[in-house]
């Protein structure tokens, strides 16, 4: 869970010179792989700074140890190893509550995609529930899968900077562990999160693929643009729903890194509603509480096709492609 509105002022490119005229002014957005390093601190709530509400705001101990954990991404650039983090006893605690937790429920509550993708990063990147496994480790595993590799973040990003990263195959996750007094659910994310909730799907082609259709599709739009895209990035890839075998599973990382919210979406005392881009995206989405509504998809493929004819119709004046032999966006007339 790594996105919410964009609240930043973004910086606007220079009119460029092509074939005697000027191109029309566009919202920057990163070109290079190596840009990203432009974005990485542009958290917009939680990182170093919680809110009175947050569960670990009056933990001087807490607080300085996130701070701790933050530097490494405030002080990260783009194809450095990322520094190991020694968690602590109480922070592998809480870890192994979650760990237990949900997956005791990912038989029944996860899609069939994640429960593949599960026992093979156990395998390969050191799940375990008294050891929290480390970025670089995961992020080597999903590049040799995928093409993904992971970023370390101070806290939430923006939906532009977030879905930006996407689009180089960049999945930004940060590396503290939620607060030991709710385990049960975090108001944003964490390496639980990241790492149990996100991690194992970004393994799966089909769905990094999707992922980063859906980050290709964001660069450059209005803000209003991203703001509704975002929203339907929020209701699939972190609390979206779908049908296999005839019951609901999960496929949101938010909801499969929360024992206490993938309860509570299963209660039977939610709403759940037909994934509908173009109504979704007006929808409302707390982000420091459980949701009261849920999308609901066929298929992760349904929601993939969905969600990337929504995207046809956002209106932008260029077209892009992504070339992975240099990391880079080419940008066409369209």
């Amino acid at each position: 869970m790594k996105s919410a509105e964009n609240e930043t002022n973004p910086t606007v490119e220079k009119a460029r010179k092509h074939g005697g005229r000027e191109e029309e002014r566009t919202t920057w957005f990163p070109r290079r792989i190596e840009d990203l390093d432009h974005t990485r601190s542009n958290t917009i709530s939680f990182g170093s700074d919680l809110d009175p509400d947050h569960p670990g705001f009056n933990d001087p101990i807490y607080r300085e140890r996130r701070k701790e954990i933050i530097e490494i991404a405030v002080n990260y650039r783009h194809g450095q190893p990322i520094p190991k983090v020694e968690y602590t006893p109480e922070e592998v605690a809480t870890w192994s509550t979650i760990f237990r937790r949900v997956t005791q429920l990912y038989p029944t509550h996860a899609c069939l995609e994640f429960n593949n993708m599960f026992p093979v990063m156990v395998e390969h990147c050191g799940y375990k529930e008294d050891a929290i496994p480390q970025l670089q480790d995961v992020s080597d595993f999903l590049y040799g899968r995928t093409g993904f590799i992971l970023r370390p973040v101070a806290g939430f990003l923006s939906f532009r900077d977030f879905l930006a990263g996407l689009a180089f195959r960049v999945f930004h996750a940060t590396q503290y562990i939620r607060h030991s007094s709710k385990p049960m659910y975090t108001p944003e994310p964490d390496a639980c999160h990241e790492l149990l909730g996100h991690a194992p799907l970004f393994a799966d082609a089909s769905f990094a693929d999707f992922a980063q259709q859906i980050g290709l599709a964001s660069l450059g739009v209005s803000d209003e643009c991203i703001k509704r895209l975002g929203v339907c990035f929020w209701f699939t890839f972190e609390f979206g729903l779908c049908r296999q075998d005839g019951k609901l599973r999960a496929y949101g990382g938010a909801l499969l890194s929360s024992f206490g919210e993938l309860e509570h979406c299963f209660s039977g005392q939610t709403e759940k509603k037909p994934f509908d881009p173009p109504k979704t995206a007006l929808e409302e989405h707390p982000i420091t509480k459980y949701q009261h509504v849920y999308y609901v998809s066929e298929s992760i493929e349904e929601a993939r096709q969905k969600l990337l004819e929504y995207t046809k119709t956002i209106p932008r004046s260029f077209a892009v492609s992504y070339d992975s032999s240099n990391r880079s966006i080419e940008i066409m007339n369209s």
